[in-house]
């Protein structure tokens, strides 16, 4: 009732200040905006083609932010690739309790470049830290894995820069078992 005198009121306001409402076509058609949804795996296979898109993505919580809440992580069922969710739109924040939990995150797929220099400068300190005695060797060993992993994708692809993935997450649900 409220919303049926609020638009009397607009039109009246319209039509006493010379403009005429223009009439109604005669068939009007809705829009529906498809959202396609994907497991998180099947996601990163094509997620270079996803980018800037609303999609829907399930995922497994593997850690939230604990100050904000404003990220989280979320693995497919293979357990090995992490993809981040920022919260944007309805989302306030992550709980931890989400933690171990499935779920679904509606939201816009972003792409973040790491260029073939910085990725260059990031060895160059890694292996200044390598020689510093103080147990760091073993996390640096690892950077440095992960340095020829970034290096071996650009190759295969014939790219200069290194894709990171992430999304601006909407809206989430936890996915109940079944």
């Amino acid at each position: 009732m409220k919303t049926l005198l609020f638009t009397m009121a607009i039109l009246a306001a319209m039509t006493s200040c010379g403009n005429k409402a223009k009439p109604a076509p005669a068939k009007e058609t809705a829009t529906v905006t498809t959202v396609a949804a994907y497991e998180l795996d099947s996601l990163l296979l094509v997620a270079a083609d996803l980018v800037d898109k609303n999609v829907t993505v399930r995922g497994f919580v593997t850690h939230t932010c604990k100050h904000s809440g404003k990220r989280c992580f979320i693995v497919g069922k293979d357990g090995k690739t992490s993809f981040r969710v920022e919260a944007t739109g309805d989302i306030g924040g992550f709980n931890r309790e989400l933690v171990g939990s499935e779920i679904s995150v509606k939201g816009i797929v972003k792409e973040r470049r790491l260029t073939a220099e910085a990725i260059d400068q990031h060895e160059k300190e890694v292996n200044e830290q390598q020689t510093q005695e103080d147990g760091s060797a073993e996390t640096c060993a690892a950077e440095l894995a992960n340095i020829q992993e970034m290096r071996a994708w650009m190759k295969a692809r014939g790219r200069d820069y290194y894709s990171i993935y992430y999304m601006d997450g909407e809206t989430y649900e936890v996915v109940e078992n079944e």
